[in-house]
């Protein structure tokens, strides 16, 4: 386990990720976390980090720090979109190796498995077949980082893991509807629909496809277990373990912000993969396990919409 008091090196810790972490270790008692904003120090340049390990010298490393973005952004600018991402983990895996960091957290993303993985995802499955194109680059990277941890976990034997989280959503989301993801998006939607006489909604595709959403509350909760915790073997899917229809998902999401309109479903538009869930049981089995409901999720992810997007009025929440 990790002292209390142990140097806790948060990388990218005012993003959606890094601040639910940060929150939650200072809830648990954890009195010596450090972080940097990104103008202070750019984890891209290899002898800014280096110096900066070199004088914090921290015990413990959880990277929360990526370029990320929607698919168009992906799409544009793949070559950024690797070679950033490299940069960044492999600044902050190569410095908390030299200088002896204890632990290292690696926090990536469920795109890193194939597009057509059986269902739900195992993480045996990463590398058996080709990845989605539209964020190739990305999945690229942080599949490198994955192996990186795994790398010098079985050369050097330290304890470094790396945890895949499904689709996050929660507080600090991006709500931006040309670049966010579907569940912060559809809340978007319906809130501004909401506002303009409930008017109607549209919706890309049929509403088949299934996803699987973790808050993320659950995804630091994750990472405090592994900091407390020795985890045996280095990668680690981090879920629910159930999905939901697009369509379902609309219909709650409509439900919690209040929209009275109509939803109309754009058929012309494509479904994407039909079915994303991932495996689970390898996490569990160690003893954590999401405790979040979708439904209490999502409400308390649109009261925190309403306080820190918009200047309106406290809209009550059915």
């Amino acid at each position: 386990m990790i002292d209390k008091d142990s140097k806790i090196f948060i990388a990218g810790h005012r993003g959606m990720v890094g601040s639910a972490v940060w929150n939650n270790l200072t809830d648990n008692g954890y009195t010596n976390l450090i972080g940097q904003k990104s103008a202070d120090l750019d984890l891209r340049n290899q002898l800014e980090v280096e110096y900066f390990f070199a004088n914090e010298k921290p015990k413990v490393v959880i990277d929360a720090a990526a370029r990320v973005g929607g698919i168009m952004a992906n799409k544009s600018y793949p070559y950024q979109f690797l070679m950033d991402n490299m940069r960044i983990q492999n600044n902050l895996i190569e410095s908390s190796l030299a200088h002896a960091c204890e632990k290292f957290v690696f926090l990536g993303s469920s795109c890193i498995y194939p597009k057509f993985s059986p269902q739900p995802i195992k993480e045996e499955y990463l590398l058996t077949s080709e990845l989605e194109s539209t964020n190739e680059a990305y999945a690229l990277a942080k599949i490198s980082g994955v192996k990186a941890c795994e790398y010098i976990r079985t050369q050097f034997g330290k304890d470094y893991s790396s945890l895949m989280p499904t689709n996050l959503y929660g507080p600090r989301d991006n709500f931006d509807l040309e670049t966010s993801h579907v569940l912060p998006a559809m809340i978007t939607k319906f809130h501004e629909a909401k506002l303009d006489n409930h008017e109607t909604v549209t919706l890309w595709g049929t509403g088949s496809p299934k996803r699987e959403f973790l808050h993320v509350d659950d995804l630091a909760k994750a990472v405090l277990f592994s900091l407390e915790n020795k985890l045996p073997d280095n990668l680690y899917n981090i879920g629910t373990g159930e999905d939901i229809s697009i369509y379902e998902l609309a219909n709650l999401i409509q439900e919690i912000v209040g929209h009275e309109g109509e939803i109309k479903w754009d058929s012309e538009k494509p479904d994407g993969t039909p079915r994303k869930l991932l495996d689970v049981s390898k996490m569990s089995d160690l003893g954590w396990k999401a405790q979040i409901k979708l439904k209490d999720g999502i409400k308390a992810t649109y009261e925190w919409y309403l306080e820190n997007s918009y200047d309106l009025k406290k809209v009550k929440i059915s």
